[in-house]
């Protein structure tokens, strides 16, 4: 007998072997029902995210739709306007231009008419010089 050194003989370590086994099935059991739970859990709020996510698109789509269509109709606005503004700029510009023209034209006029009085009135001036000097000669003598 020489099994029975510790008191124990094989069939009481097949016993309890068996209900160490017995016991591992039983809380592993347990292991597995609350895996599943959380599995179940898990899925239940992927689930709901998917759900919220969706929802969440659909409202950024409603609120961006009219900003979207706002920014399309200002783009078309924008380029009316940069139309209108290249037309005033050149419409501008050439009326700059004319004016330009006619303001040289008129000094020019003013020049030519002032060049015109001033050697009347050189003309004039010596005129009267020489009669000065003529009378001043003839008082003397």
């Amino acid at each position: 007998m020489p099994s029975q050194k510790s008191g124990l003989n094989k069939e009481d370590l097949k016993s309890f072997k068996d209900e160490i086994i017995h016991q591992f099935h039983v809380v592993s059991e347990g292991v597995i029902d609350q895996v599943k739970l959380v599995a179940e859990g898990v899925a239940t709020v992927n689930e709901e995210l998917e759900r919220t996510r969706k929802e969440l698109k659909e409202e950024i789509d409603n609120k961006t739709q009219p900003i979207a269509q706002a920014v399309l109709e200002l783009s078309g606005k924008v380029v009316v306007l940069d139309g209108k503004v290249d037309r005033s700029h050149q419409e501008l510009k050439t009326e700059i231009q004319e004016t330009r023209q006619e303001v040289l034209a008129a000094v020019k006029f003013s020049y030519a008419e002032l060049d015109r009085r001033l050697t009347t009135l050189e003309k004039e001036f010596l005129e009267l010089k020489l009669r000065v000097e003529k009378i001043e000669t003839r008082s003397i003598s």
